[in-house]
């Protein structure tokens, strides 16, 4: 059965894990990692380590002309696919480290499926090119740039991208074993490799959504009608995070079932139905 804990807000916190849902382990986030990403390069940006509309090839040794910058990458107006080639069907991002991620940016104008900034297309890929840029910019792995960037500055402690195995909660398969996660500590991890606690995920939205601690939203962050939110799902898990402009927000994982309830029960929730 799906195991759901759900965090919601008016002003205070109300905490609720069901079907076994341990709020205290660490669970993959998995796209709302790109929030943490895209983060990080305004606020890089922001203290003029490098610019939201350089080109790829100033920090990477990406083919050059394809026009994409570091803002397409984070809105996803780059043009590249939403996966990177040649990904395995079990563990699709197992083998995509980083002289695959080195290949595809050295073909990055073959690779790119529509000029930059003529439309949008969610991409993974895109991420991983960010993050690499990122790195690339300041000397930093990217859990020492998020960490410096990002997460110390918000308060955000049990988020990691390798966290304890004994401290892992997965989903269960037909039998009552774990599934075994997808591998995403590779070049995919800016896109969505990290790990968090509830706590931590929710310090998280509050800290860029309704506090603004860092400034306005970053570009990773989707926009619907008065909804500022991102999702994300790996194997066996999803996620949904989202707030209204009268603070109002939510934090809904779940382990198991079909990727799109998450956003369903994050949707209810903020419209203040019961789910």
């Amino acid at each position: 059965m799906p195991r759901t804990p759900t965090l919601t807000v008016g002003r205070d916190v109300a905490l609720r894990a069901v079907h076994g849902h341990d709020a205290d382990r660490y669970v993959q986030i998995g796209s709302l990692t790109k929030v943490v990403t895209g983060t990080a390069l305004v606020r890089l940006a922001h203290e003029g380590v490098l610019g939201l509309d350089d080109p790829v090839e100033r920090w990477l040794p990406a083919a050059p002309g394809t026009g994409v910058t570091l803002r397409n990458l984070a809105d996803h107006t780059s043009g590249l696919p939403r996966l990177p080639p040649g990904l395995r069907r079990r563990d699709p991002y197992r083998d995509f480290d980083r002289p695959a991620l080195l290949s595809v940016l050295g073909e990055l104008d073959r690779v790119v499926t529509a000029p930059a900034g003529t439309g949008e297309e969610y991409s993974n890929l895109g991420y991983a090119v960010l993050g690499a840029a990122l790195c690339a910019a300041t000397g930093l792995a990217y859990e020492e740039l998020v960490r410096a960037h990002v997460l110390d500055p918000l308060g955000v402690d049990r988020m990691t991208a390798d966290p304890p195995h004994g401290e892992r909660l997965s989903a269960t398969g037909r039998w009552g074993r774990p599934v075994r996660p997808w591998t995403m500590t590779g070049a995919v991890l800016p896109a969505g490799g990290l790990w968090a606690d509830a706590a931590a995920a929710a310090r998280l939205v509050t800290g860029l959504l309704v506090e603004r601690a860092l400034g306005e939203p970053a570009p990773s962050w989707q926009r619907t009608g008065g909804v500022v939110w991102h999702n994300g799902a790996t194997r066996g898990a999803s996620v949904f995070a989202g707030a209204l402009a009268d603070g109002r927000w939510v934090l809904v994982h779940r382990l198991g079932g079909a990727p799109g309830a998450a956003d369903r029960i994050g949707g209810e929730l903020l419209a203040g139905r019961s789910t």
